[in-house]
């Protein structure tokens, strides 16, 4: 979607449509939307997050917990077969 707001800005521009602004804002706020709601089903922090965090030195969320888990498992079970 920010692929797509970036096209239609170039188009707008062209096109002297400084009226219509609010349609590639609207883009950008509804992809950073679905971006903040898909990290939050997935259970980690955003990208822009992690960053601000790692500045600040908080803790972040980098990898899901059950996804950590899961990898943490199965090398786990590889070390300990004979």
């Amino acid at each position: 979607m920010l692929l797509l707001a970036g096209y239609l800005v170039f188009v707008q521009l062209q096109d002297a449509a400084w009226s219509l602004w609010w349609r590639p804002v609207g883009l950008v706020v509804l992809s950073y939307v679905l971006q903040w709601v898909g990290h939050r089903v997935e259970g980690n922090d955003m990208g822009e997050l992690i960053l601000a965090k790692k500045w600040v030195g908080k803790p972040y969320i980098a990898i899901s917990p059950r996804y950590d888990q899961a990898a943490q498992t199965k090398s786990l079970s590889r070390t300990c077969q004979p």
